[in-house]
């Protein structure tokens, strides 16, 4: 049963997302705030379509904020949070792999919203660039919620945590809050399938981690509160199950 509604769903998702790329593509040249409410309303309908042909429902923990510069920095175990955390803000940014740029539609659409993409080989030049335009962004007014994954790429439960220095950089360079965010979508959702399994999925927002720690320190708290709440998160749904 479960692999049937993995294939409709996957079906679904796929196919509508791609018409609804095609029919709002004369959108496109309304300004980038307009478009970012086109994209909102997919996340939301995304969600719809987990609960009610996957099986998959949300559940949310914390406090998330929606307004005014800060960074998100969320733990990356499935193609859900990429689709799911579009909802919870008024003008998110995602700083992505540029390979993602060169998807037909899709790379365009990250392009009319002013997303960033990064080339993962990274380099001083890179990381100079990134971080002009992480500060451009939250210098809009009034100013946007920058996400980012800060290993860099999706891990699969219960693998060994594997963050990344760019996060630490950016932290240092904008002086704003980051708020981690926890969660057990790989249960559900695992890494590189297509088959889901029925269940919740919990996204928690954990406190914020103010600006000016250290980066070694910065790094320290962020793996541990994201590693923490992460693994307490799969535990639960494990026992559920």
């Amino acid at each position: 049963m479960a692999l049937i509604r993995s294939l409709i769903f996957n079906t679904l998702f796929y196919v509508s997302m791609i018409l609804y790329m095609i029919i709002l593509l004369p959108l496109l040249i309304l300004p980038q705030r307009y478009v970012m409410i086109l994209v909102r309303f997919w996340s939301r309908y995304f969600i719809w379509l987990c609960t009610h042909v996957a099986g998959i429902k949300m559940e949310v923990r914390g406090a998330h904020r929606r307004t005014g510069p800060v960074l998100i920095a969320a733990k990356h175990q499935s193609l859900w949070e990429t689709m799911a955390l579009l909802q919870f803000f008024d003008d998110p940014c995602f700083i992505l792999k540029r390979e993602l740029t060169y998807v037909p539609l899709f790379g365009l659409y990250l392009l009319a919203t002013g997303q960033i993409p990064v080339d993962r080989r990274g380099g001083a030049k890179v990381r100079n660039d990134l971080l002009r335009r992480t500060k451009q962004a939250i210098l809009t007014a009034p100013g946007r919620q920058l996400i980012m994954f800060p290993e860099g790429t999706r891990r699969p439960v219960g693998a060994e945590p594997a963050y990344r220095s760019g996060i630490a950089h950016v932290y240092s360079a904008l002086e704003i809050p980051v708020t981690p965010v926890a969660m057990n979508s790989g249960v559900f959702w695992p890494r590189r399938s297509l088959q889901l399994r029925p269940g919740t999925i919990v996204i928690e927002f954990l406190p914020d981690i103010p600006p000016g720690l250290p980066r070694d320190a910065f790094m320290a708290r962020l793996e541990n509160d994201i590693e923490t709440a992460s693994n307490r998160l799969i535990a639960e749904a494990q026992r559920a199950a």
